[in-house]
Order: C-alpha cells, then sequence, then structure tokens
C-alpha cells in the first residue's frame, strides 16, 4: 500500500495540473467526500467509535457494491489540519502501520478525525464513497484480560475438556495473548478475581467432584494443586442431595466465595456451531464459603427453596451482593431424574415448545455472611424479560447486566443494558452488537467494559466499550486479533495487573480419577474413542487403576472392538478377581462374540460379589440362550425378588412364560410392564396371553394397541389377523394383512392374505373369481 499527504490548499491546482478525463493523463486526486455515494458501506469501526489509547491497529472493513468499482482508497482528515492521510487498498479492507494509527491516534484525542473510503473505477474517477468519524481516548484501559477459549460446538469441549485453554494479556500486544492454563482432561469453568487482582477462583472438576472450586494466590508461575481445591459438595454434604456449583464469584476483599449450591440446571447440547448449548438453572441456593474459617454457609435471603437463585456477583465494597432469581421449575420427569443437569429428555417443552422461563434481579445485603431481605431491583426485575450476569462499575455507581426474551447463557438476542446501581430506568448500550452481547466485566477504572458477541462470527469475540460519568456507552471496538478462527472467546475478566502476571498455570492435581471423569463425560456424548484416550492418560498416571481398566474395556466393546476389551477387563480381573463391574462388562464381551457359558460364569462371579437385580436378569437372558428356560425364569424371578419394579425382567419372565404356556402368570407380568413402561412389545405379548385364555375381545384390543404403537410390529399383526380368521372375520383379517405389508412386506404375509382371499370368493361366484385372480398374484409375488 502506498502513503502520501495533500495539501487542502494546492488540491485545486493539482487537479488542473493533472486533468480528470478519461482520455488519459495523469490520475486525478480524489478530493475529501463532502456526502455519501453509491453504495459503500463502512462495517467498523462505525461512526463515533472511541479507541483506547494504547490499543493496537484496527483494520478497517467495508463492503462497497457499486458497479465498476476496482480498487479504493482510505483518507483520514484530521480537526484544524489541511493535511489529508491517503492509503490505496485492492481489497475492501486496510490495516494502518503501527507507525501511521500512533499518529492517527495522536491527531484523535482532542476531537474526531474523518476516516473515509472512496471507490475508484478504471479511470480513477469516484464511484462510491462513505465516512465515520473515530476519536481517540484520554482514559487508558490500563488492565489485562483473562479469558477463556472453547471449540465449537460447545459438545466437543464436552467431550475433550483438554482442548479448551485459558489466555491472559493486554489490548497493546500485536499478538495474541498467550496461552497460561491448557490440556486439563476435566472441565474448567467460570472463573473470578478479587479486587486487586491477586486471587484467582476457578470452577474445574476435581477428584470425581463436580462441585470443585480452586483458590489460588496470583503469581507470575502458579500452581494448581491439592492444597488449593474446596469444594461446594461439602456443603450439607450429609443430606444427600448433589451440588455442581457453577458460577461462583469471589469477594472483592479475596476472603469469601459465593456460588449457587444444590443447583440443577437445563444443559442442552443443541445443533449446529453458532448456538450450540442451552443453559440456565431451575434450582439452587446461595452459599458463602470463608477462606479464613474455612466454613460454608448459606447466604440468608437468597436461600429460599422456592426460587432458583444463581449468577451472583458482589458489590465494590462487598456489602451486597446481587443475584438472578426466578421460581425453582417442576415437572414430573425433573421429580424422577438424578442428574444436577438436565437434558431434552427431561425437560423437552424448553427444547421443543420454548416454553418461557425469566430471572429478576434482587440485591440482598451480605451483613458479614448473615444476609437479609432480597429485594428486587428497579429496571431489572419482573419487566417480562430474562435479566441476569448483573456486573458493578468499580465506583458502584453502575450495573451493566444482561437481558434476553428468555432463558441465561447464549441467547442470540442478548443485549447490555445499564442501570443506577440502585435502580432505575434501564438504558441499551450503544455498544450493543446484532447478535448476543454477554459476559461482560468492567476495567478496574470504571471506563472500559470488555464483552463477548457472535455478531462477526459464529466463534466469539471480544469487544470494548468506553462507560463515561453518565454511563453512556461507545460503539464497540473488536479485539479480532484475540481470538483464533477455530475457537470462541468467553468469560472475559479485566484483572488490574501488567500482562506479563500471570504466565502459567501449571496443573499438579490429576489424579486417575480426573482421567477416569474425563472418559465419561466423552462416554455420556457417545464419543467412545476419546474416551479412550482419556483412560488411557489415566492408566499412564496409575497402569494398575481397575476402574481405568474396566472403563477403558466398556470403551472399547462400545466400540466394536470386542477383542481389545477382553484384554483390558481380563487385565483388571487379573488385578482385582472380585471387580464386580469388569465381571460384568466381560460377560457382555463373552455375549458378544457368542462365549455363552463364558458370560454365564462371569455375571455368576459378579452376583456371588454382590446380588444384583439388573445382573440376575441379564444372567436370565444368557440361560435363555442357552436353551435353558426354566433355569432362565428362575433368574427372573430373583431379580423381580431385588426389584418388584424391574420392568426388564418382568417382560423376560412374562415372554418366557409365554412359550412355557402358562398364560395367566404370563399376563400378570406383561401388566407390570405395561404399567410402569408402555411398550408395543408389552402389548403384543398381553394380547397373545389373553387370547389363548380365551379373552378374545381384551386381547384383539391389546395387539391393536401394540400396532398403533408400533405399526412394524409383525407379531402384532400376524396374531391379530389369525385370531380375526379363527373368529371367521375374513374382511378384518384381510385389512390386518394389507396394512402389515404396507408396513413390513414379507413372503409369509402375502401367502396369507392371498388365502384369505380365497377364502373370502368362497360364496360370491363373481367375488370368487376376483379373489382367486388376486390370490393368485399374490401367490406368484410371494414366490417372487
Amino acid at each position: 500500500m502506498n502513503t502520501f499527504s495533500v495539501c487542502a490548499g494546492l488540491l485545486g491546482a493539482l487537479l488542473v495540473l493533472c486533468g480528470c478525463g478519461r482520455e488519459g493523463g495523469p490520475t486525478p486526486v480524489p478530493p475529501f467526500p463532502s456526502k455519501p455515494a453509491g453504495q459503500l458501506e463502512i462495517l467498523y469501526p462505525l461512526d463515533e467509535t472511541l479507541f483506547p489509547p494504547e490499543i493496537v491497529a484496527p483494520t478497517v472493513v467495508w463492503e462497497d457494491k457499486t458497479e465498476g468499482v476496482v480498487r479504493w482508497q482510505v483518507m483520514l482528515r484530521f480537526h484544524g489540519r489541511e493535511t489529508v492521510l491517503r492509503f490505496d487498498s485492492a481489497e475492501s479492507r486496510w490495516r494502518p502501520s503501527e507507525q501511521d494509527w500512533t499518529d492517527i491516534k495522536q491527531q484523535s484525542i482532542k476531537s474526531d478525525t474523518e476516516l473515509a473510503v472512496i471507490g475508484l473505477d478504471t479511470g480513477g474517477i469516484v464511484a462510491a464513497s462513505a465516512t465515520v468519524r473515530i476519536r481517540t481516548s484520554t482514559d487508558p484501559v490500563e488492565d489485562a484480560i483473562f479469558y477463556r477459549e472453547v471449540p465449537l460446538p460447545f459438545i466437543r469441549a464436552v467431550q475433550d475438556p483438554s482442548r479448551i485453554r485459558w489466555r491472559f494479556g493486554a489490548i497493546d500486544s500485536q499478538h495474541r495473548p498467550p496461552v497460561v492454563l491448557e490440556n486439563l482432561p476435566v472441565c474448567g469453568n467460570c472463573h473470578s478475581f478479587s479486587g486487586d487482582g491477586g486471587i484467582l477462583g476457578l470452577d474445574v472438576d476435581y477428584g470425581n467432584d463436580k462441585g470443585g472450586y480452586a483458590i489460588l494466590p496470583v503469581e507470575e508461575q502458579m500452581v494448581l494443586n491439592d492444597e488449593k481445591i474446596i469444594t461446594w459438595s461439602d456443603y450439607r454434604r450429609d443430606d444427600g442431595e448433589a451440588t455442581f456449583g457453577l458460577l461462583s464469584q469471589i469477594s472483592p476483599d479475596g476472603r469469601y466465595v459465593i456460588s449457587t449450591v444444590k443447583d440443577r440446571a437445563v444443559f442442552v447440547a443443541t445443533p449446529g456451531i453458532e448456538f450450540s448449548q442451552l443453559f440456565f438453572p431451575i434450582k439452587g441456593i446461595l452459599a458463602v464459603y470463608d477462606t479464613v474459617e474455612g466454613t460454608y454457609k448459606s447466604l440468608p435471603g437468597a436461600d429460599d427453596p422456592g426460587y432458583v437463585q444463581s449468577n451472583p456477583t458482589w458489590s465494590p465494597d462487598g456489602q451486597s451482593v446481587v443475584f438472578a432469581r426466578a421460581k425453582v421449575y417442576r415437572n414430573d420427569a425433573v421429580a424422577k431424574s438424578n442428574s444436577i443437569l438436565l437434558n431434552e429428555q427431561d425437560v423437552p417443552e424448553f427444547i421443543e415448545n420454548q416454553q418461557p422461563y425469566k430471572f429478576d434481579l434482587y440485591r440482598v445485603p451480605f451483613n458479614g455472611g448473615l444476609g437479609g431481605k432480597a429485594e428486587p431491583i428497579a429496571g431489572a426485575s419482573h419487566n417480562g424479560k430474562s435479566n441476569f450476569f448483573a456486573k458493578f462499575s468499580p465506583d458502584g455507581q453502575w450495573i451493566v447486566f444482561t437481558q434476553a426474551e428468555n432463558y441465561m447463557l447464549l441467547m442470540p438476542d442478548s443485549a447490555l443494558y445499564i442501570i443506577p446501581a440502585a435502580g432505575g430506568e434501564a438504558r441499551r448500550l450503544r455498544a450493543n452488537t446484532a447478535q448476543m452481547n454477554s459476559w461482560h466485566s468492567f476495567s478496574s477504572n470504571g471506563r472500559w467494559l470488555v464483552f463477548s458477541s457472535k455478531v462477526n462470527t459464529p466463534y466469539t469475540q471480544l469487544f470494548l466499550t468506553h462507560i463515561d460519568e453518565e454511563g453512556r456507552s461507545s460503539p464497540p471496538v473488536v479485539l479480532d486479533w484475540f481470538t483464533g478462527s477455530d475457537r470462541a472467546g468467553n468469560i472475559p475478566e479485566f484483572v488490574p495487573l501488567p500482562a506479563g502476571a500471570i504466565a502459567r498455570i501449571q496443573e499438579q492435581f490429576l489424579d486417575a480419577y480426573s482421567f477416569l471423569r474425563a472418559g465419561m463425560a466423552n462416554e455420556r456424548t457417545g464419543n467412545y474413542s476419546g474416551a479412550v484416550r482419556s483412560y488411557e492418560r489415566g492408566l499412564a498416571v496409575e497402569p494398575g487403576n481397575v476402574e481405568l481398566l474396566n472403563a477403558k474395556g466398556f470403551a472399547l466393546f462400545q466400540q466394536g472392538k470386542s477383542e481389545a476389551a477382553a484384554v483390558a477387563l481380563e487385565k483388571a480381573l487379573k488385578i482385582d478377581p472380585k471387580h464386580r463391574k469388569s465381571h460384568n462388562n466381560m460377560a457382555l464381551v463373552s455375549i458378544e462374540i457368542g462365549e455363552l457359558e463364558l458370560a454365564e460364569a462371569h455375571y455368576r462371579e459378579s452376583l456371588a460379589i454382590e446380588p444384583q437385580a439388573a445382573i440376575y436378569n441379564d444372567l436370565g437372558f444368557v440361560l435363555e440362550r442357552q436353551g435353558l428356560p426354566h433355569e432362565a425364569m428362575e433368574m427372573y424371578r430373583r431379580s423381580l425378588e431385588l426389584d418388584p419394579e424391574s420392568a426388564a425382567a418382568h417382560f423376560n419372565l412374562a415372554t418366557a412364560l409365554l412359550l412355557d404356556a402358562a398364560f395367566q402368570e404370563a399376563e400378570t407380568h406383561f401388566r407390570a410392564v405395561i404399567a410402569q413402561q408402555p411398550s408395543t412389545q408389552a402389548y403384543a405379548g398381553l394380547g397373545i396371553a389373553l387370547i389363548q385364555q380365551g379373552h378374545i375381545g381384551e386381547g384383539l384390543t391389546s395387539l391393536q394397541s401394540a400396532i398403533e404403537a408400533d405399526p412394524k410390529n409383525t407379531a402384532a399383526y400376524d396374531h391379530l389377523a389369525s385370531t380375526q380368521v379363527q373368529q371367521g372375520k375374513l374382511e378384518a383379517a384381510a385389512s390386518t394383512y394389507r396394512r402389515r405389508i404396507r408396513n413390513q412386506p414379507s413372503v409369509a404375509a402375502y401367502t396369507e392374505l392371498a388365502r384369505v382371499l380365497a377364502r373370502l370368493g368362497h360364496h360370491d361366484a363373481a367375488r370368487r373369481a376376483r379373489a382367486n385372480a388376486k390370490a393368485m398374484r399374490l401367490g406368484k409375488k410371494a414366490v417372487q
């Protein structure tokens, strides 16, 4: 690119000397545009953008749909100066050199600089133009930014947490901030710092505990080890109610940490990259950990079990806590589920029907942990919207929060609003982009806000905006070099420290169970190859860990690698012959390779260690496969003695009884299955049992129910049709066979339909002829 300046006073003379026609001669120097022309739009920076004084050079980006434009020129005009800077560009973007950018910033501190882009045709004539005004702030950012990068879609991070990494750096660097933490095989999540940046808190799975939380003094070289880990699960551990402990926040003085405990949340991986998860809590109270006393206590005023109280944030003086609140959500599936994280099977109403769920912001006094009465914050509560992620300005004057139509994390319509800290009218920040605005943090001087947005790419980027004394924000400044093209940047936090204050965070707490948890997370998403990799990393730490060997064997079995699975499981059983789960998995492998007697032996070993209803049921299945039906029935009965509600054992026993002609007892067990888990197979079995006892009408109804539940249930069709034939209901039987053929065609079905049609034509000569002809055609088709 070429750079030159032209004195405005000489501009007219130059135009005369250079000429301005298309027939030849020197190319004219275009004047600074006085008004827009053509179809050119400057996409970045926006008009009146305010840049921090220490930021590196931005990239100017524009779109030009004007016909005939072949190149562009970027112009900058400064207030009170006649000099115009000009830069040529052959593409629709331009970035000044750092030297030029330094000059531009110096000239634009006290007044606006006009930045114009003009589109030129082949003859150098102006065909399009647009202008914006930019300025450099006198307020520096000063702080560095700590943030997380995750792969997308988010399910990849769940499957392989080691791909998540954290960076720490400042906006005055030409290069992407360095990675300070990476390769954790367990999930690390929300982080926060004390007011002076001296203490870091980080959600991190540890020791097979999802409630793990690390509290570390900030140093250039930091070590994440056992001594720095607490667990939110220690809050009222004996009540048997699990805790996840997300969205924790360290107090400004670093003494306390507040978090949501006894929590449950909707956590669903959704299709696509841009918005690949749905997350929001539906249950939980706030609890406080005292780092001095080592105690956990709920915070009165934010511990009402009828509400979910989550996403807390401290006031700068530590005297109050603002949090998001909504009524606890309950349904039958949620009540039955034992999981802290609920999926689409538990809450289809949010996934399929997008049922509303909204949060309000409340404030509660901290009062040294004694709490008080929680009050809604005017402007951020009971407004028909979902309000969350509140952040105080360091002077305590303002609260910036996120608002969306519903839910919480990763909402496409989320926008940033500002209110007085005491509450008041909410104003939408000018910095908001068109696509998701959230995860914000104030700089320590209160003049800058960093936040995340997806306006430019599905891979979330970080942005800055200036906040003045009146709470007004400037257009967004993108930190496009902070994130790569394959990671989403989120949870940015300003830290009042120089960029080199954190160089490395080295984990030293990872044990075999950390890798076991990582592998199990992969298994839950069906990523068995990723699970095997995690288990193998754990076995490198502890080669004789039986749990890891067993888990590796199971994951290999799920991949269809039965021989490799057997090797891992045999090694586990050699180390611990009494490892029940390894016996169970070895039985599965044995069934797969056809070694039924070996499978029986492993199931019997498992039952000798610990009798379990499910294993008795599985052993019954193996015995039945070996041609031992009565021995199998005995195992099913033992399974039901331990678990009378086992639908699988009821069904297997009912099926075996049906084959043994014990129809009345089979009916009892089929009905037990239907009462718990109605299925097409159970309805079909019940129908057969009823018909065999002479309860024809009820039996036919049950078979019809089986077909309605699964139109491809061939057994139900066949028994229904054959019973209809026996009753002389030939028209109904023909209809059943036709329906069966439409859904599951077979030679037998065509043959039976031909026979029924032949019988239908017995009394009427014309009808008999037609039926016989059709029967012959069907018979030929059956032969084919």
